[in-house]
């Protein structure tokens, strides 16, 4: 029976990488995972290296001191007066970034709170405490109190630990969210030309005419598909690590910082592909086989990208952290696991159980399928 379930994995194989749109969604799709790399890290750049000319232009309406001239031309602001009703309609013309009222002591920072109005109002925070310890020194000293007692009763020091940062951590789980989305695109195809697409060909009757047990030829079936789904996760990875390298010393944002993946990192995160593959391949094949035609099946199959994409993107946006628990939910335990690992946090129990769960609901899918293929009424409905 070994031979029999061998030729079916070799007939599957062959004709997976003899079809065109098969090698499309198994070789293109990583391509895309470089370019959110690149993408992600220039667009976080660009953020964080914005030129101060950009958010400059900051409104006065009320006269300035010469102190407060001199500290605006020190800091870049481009100063711009006018009335308060002037200033208001050149700000809504986008002439500047915002501007400032004053009321006695009172200073009232207008703007939009849009991302470019985020970077001018902390330009302007930092002119008005700069200028407010200039008022307090002036105070102290012109009352005979020394300011470097009062001022600077405490000092604060940053210490950096940890060698990562939030860039790094972001575009790594977002590499990886990219990638299980790959290998569910990688698999639905195959899933559903092996079944539902041979089924509406007429081929799947005269396979079945021959004397090979339903049970290999789904397990046949069900490697196939798991097959194309692990080149799509280990092409994707290698990508991410290449391209990872690349923009390490592109952008200026990962200085002093080592964003590559250690090389345990990258034995577990293959296990994770591979478990993910096995996954999804079956399920892949268990919605497939219920459907009548190719089209009925590709549709049915559409919300598992979805499904693949939401619950992991959920998780690191809210910082849902990995539990014995969570680790046998499916698709969260993948990425949650994925997401420690690229943390440098293995946990040894946690990869088990996603293991041996992601092991019986592999189990219980091919027993279904190979219940569904036993059926005629299943098989040959029209």
């Amino acid at each position: 029976m070994k031979s029999n379930l061998w030729n079916i994995l070799k007939k599957e194989l062959r004709e997976l990488f003899r079809d065109k749109k098969s090698l499309a969604m198994m070789l293109v799709i990583p391509i895309f995972i470089p370019l959110l790399v690149v993408g992600m890290s220039a667009l976080f750049e660009s953020q964080v290296n914005k030129d101060v000319q950009e958010y400059n232009k900051i409104g006065f309406a009320y006269e300035m001191s010469d102190v407060e001239q001199n500290i605006a031309q020190q800091m870049n602001i481009e100063v711009v007066n006018g009335t308060e009703e002037e200033l208001s309609q050149m700000y809504s013309k986008g002439e500047i970034d915002l501007y400032i009222t004053k009321n006695e002591n009172n200073y009232i920072i207008n703007s939009d709170g849009s991302d470019n109005s985020t970077y001018s109002t902390g330009l302007v925070e930092a002119y008005f405490n700069t200028y407010k310890q200039y008022l307090q020194q002036n105070y102290l000293q012109e009352n005979n109190i020394d300011p470097n007692q009062v001022l600077n009763i405490i000092t604060v020091e940053e210490n950096v630990i940890e060698q990562d940062n939030f860039f790094a951590n972001y575009i790594k789980n977002y590499a990886f969210l990219f990638i299980i989305m790959a290998i569910t695109v990688s698999a639905t195809y195959p899933a559903t030309d092996t079944t539902a697409g041979e089924r509406e060909r007429g081929t799947l009757e005269t396979l079945l005419t021959f004397p090979i047990k339903s049970r290999d030829i789904i397990v046949g079936k069900f490697l196939g598909v798991t097959v194309s789904s692990i080149v799509t996760g280990i092409i994707s990875l290698v990508l991410a690590i290449i391209s990872l390298y690349v923009t390490q010393n592109m952008f200026s944002i990962y200085e002093g910082i080592d964003i590559m993946y250690s090389p345990v990192s990258i034995v577990f995160a293959v296990l994770v592909i591979i478990a993910y593959s096995f996954f999804i391949s079956g399920l892949c094949i268990a919605i497939a086989s219920t459907s009548k035609t190719f089209k009925e099946a590709q549709s049915a199959l559409t919300p598992l990208t979805f499904i693949s994409l939401f619950p992991g993107m959920i998780a690191f946006m809210i910082g849902i952290t990995t539990t014995p628990l969570l680790s046998i939910i499916p698709f969260l335990n993948f990425t949650l696991i994925f997401t420690d690992i690229n943390n440098g946090n293995i946990d040894i129990l946690n990869i088990a159980l996603m293991t041996i769960s992601t092991i019986i609901y592999i189990t219980v899918v091919l027993v279904y399928i190979i219940k569904q293929y036993k059926s005629e009424n299943v098989l040959f409905a029209k």
